[in-house]
C-alpha cells in the first residue's frame, strides 16, 4: 500500500520525513473558502477530509495523509497578508495577545475508505512588539504568504512568548504523534 501526503506544502513534507518513510506527495485541488457561518474547528476538519478524498481518487490503494490549519485570532479566521503594510498591521494586532491554531489530520485508507481524523489545538502568545521589530521580522523572514503574517518554523518563533500544544508539530501543520498512532491503526508500524 502507498503512502501519500496530500499536501504540496514543504513544511509538511519535512514533518513526515521525520518518521522515516517512503511516501509520495499529491497536491490536491480544492475549493478551501470557508462555507457562510462555518467554525473554524469545522472548516480544518472538511478541508482536511475533502483533501483526502480528492487525492484517492487518483490512488486506489494507498494510505492518505491530509491536513488543514486556520489560525485565529478575537474569533476572526487570519488569512494570508500578501504584502508588508498588511502584515505590519495583523503583527502588530497580536503584540501581547493570542493566537488560536486549529489543526486538523484526517489519514483515509482508499481502499477500505477509512477515515481517521484528529484535530490539535495550538495557543501562541506573542511577546509584547514594538513597530520596529515587527518591520525587522518581516524583512528577514517574508512571510507575506503565510496566515497570521509568520512561519513558525521560521524567524516567527521570535516573535512569541508561549506555546501551548500537544504535539509541538501541529503548529508548522501536521500532527505527528496523532498521525503516528493513525498510521499503526493502519498496520503501518512507524518503529
Amino acid at each position: 500500500m502507498n503512502l501519500i501526503l496530500g499536501s504540496s506544502s514543504p513544511y509538511r513534507k519535512e514533518l513526515l520525513t521525520k518518521l522515516l518513510l517512503d511516501f509520495e506527495c499529491c497536491s490536491p485541488d480544492i475549493d478551501e473558502s470557508q462555507l457562510l457561518n462555518e467554525e473554524p474547528e469545522a472548516l480544518v476538519k472538511r478541508l482536511s477530509i475533502e483533501k483526502a478524498r480528492e487525492v484517492a481518487k487518483k490512488q486506489s490503494n494507498a494510505l492518505i495523509i491530509a491536513s488543514d490549519q486556520v489560525a485565529v485570532h478575537r474569533n476572526k479566521i487570519l488569512g494570508k497578508p500578501g504584502n508588508h503594510t498588511n502584515a505590519m498591521q495583523q503583527l502588530s494586532g497580536f503584540s501581547g495577545q493570542f493566537v488560536q491554531f486549529f489543526t486538523g489530520l484526517c489519514v483515509y485508507n482508499s481502499e477500505t475508505k477509512h477515515i481517521q481524523y484528529h484535530q490539535d489545538l495550538t495557543t501562541v502568545r506573542f511577546r509584547e512588539l514594538t513597530a520596529e521589530q515587527i518591520d525587522r521580522y518581516l524583512r528577514k523572514d517574508k512571510p507575506y504568504q503565510c496566515a497570521g503574517s509568520f512561519r513558525s518554523e521560521g524567524l516567527g518563533c521570535a516573535l512569541f512568548k508561549s506555546i501551548e500544544s500537544n504535539d509541538p508539530n501541529a503548529l508548522i501543520g501536521l500532527p505527528l504523534i496523532k498521525l503516528t498512532e493513525f498510521l499503526e491503526n493502519e498496520g503501518l508500524e512507524i518503529i
